[in-house]
């Protein structure tokens, strides 16, 4: 099984049988994973090994919309 998790501000965390995924470029070339046990995805935008994590967002100061998202929900619930 393939676990994506979210880091709080981080990445997407990728974990599991990395030989089950299959991740495609932008020109449809697949990226080499072998031997890989995760890999962390970027979700801030300012990686510089797009799509991969470098770590970048604790430089920038890249907050997560998750929890905003989930304050309009709850206010809109109200």
């Amino acid at each position: 099984m393939i676990t994506i998790k979210t880091r709080l501000n981080g990445p997407y965390l990728v974990s599991g049988d990395l030989s089950e995924l299959t991740l495609i470029d932008a020109d449809g070339n697949p990226y080499d994973l072998t031997g890989k046990p995760n890999i962390a995805l970027c979700r801030c935008g300012g990686s510089m090994t797009k799509p991969f994590c470098d770590a970048t967002h604790s430089t920038i100061g890249f907050q997560a919309a998750e929890s905003a998202v989930r304050a309009e929900e709850a206010q809109a619930q109200k």
